[in-house]
């Protein structure tokens, strides 16, 4: 049962990312979900389903979006692995830690995304990075850090007992 609810809310994350959130933005920034999921999968447990959820949601977002194809699948499965082994090696995890941590990957990720878009216009590389990274990123933290701080003695608990 868990299993079945656990694949049905990573196969309905990424449409919702592409409709819902269109409308839910904040000054137009809306936060990155599959990034924040698979961040917190990663984290709570493990490299593998860490690695696992990225390849299954990076690939549903480069078949549902526009960019390059491959990139999502990529950077989000490399996310995953390095969120479960950062939640392996991590002693004394808070909500500040992971609010730090998924504020610098989102940027990293931004990134990313500037240099394949291979713009050459720095003007215009300096004003996505002000208007659009840098609030997505302080976006997705909050979010993500917000999720960790609920959900950290329920579900490592529950989870690492399960394993």
């Amino acid at each position: 049962m868990r299993a079945a609810l656990y694949g049905a809310f990573l196969l309905a994350l990424v449409p919702m990312q592409a409709t819902i959130l269109h409308y839910l933005g904040l000054g137009g920034v809306r936060p990155d979900l599959v990034l924040v999921s698979v961040c917190l999968i990663g984290f709570f447990r493990g490299e593998l389903e860490g690695f696992l959820a990225g390849l299954l949601l990076g690939f549903a977002q480069d078949l549902l979006s526009a960019g390059d194809l491959w990139f999502n699948l990529t950077a989000k499965s490399g996310i995953g692995l390095l969120a479960g082994l950062a939640g392996r090696q991590v002693a004394h995890v808070t909500a500040a830690v992971m609010l730090a941590g998924l504020f610098i990957i989102s940027c990293c990720s931004g990134v990313l995304f500037l240099f394949l878009a291979r713009t050459g216009d720095l003007a215009a590389v300096a004003l996505a990075v002000r208007s659009v990274l840098v609030p997505q990123a302080v976006f997705d933290a909050l979010l993500g850090a917000g999720v960790y701080w609920v959900l950290e003695e329920r579900v490592r608990d529950r989870w690492v007992l399960a394993e």
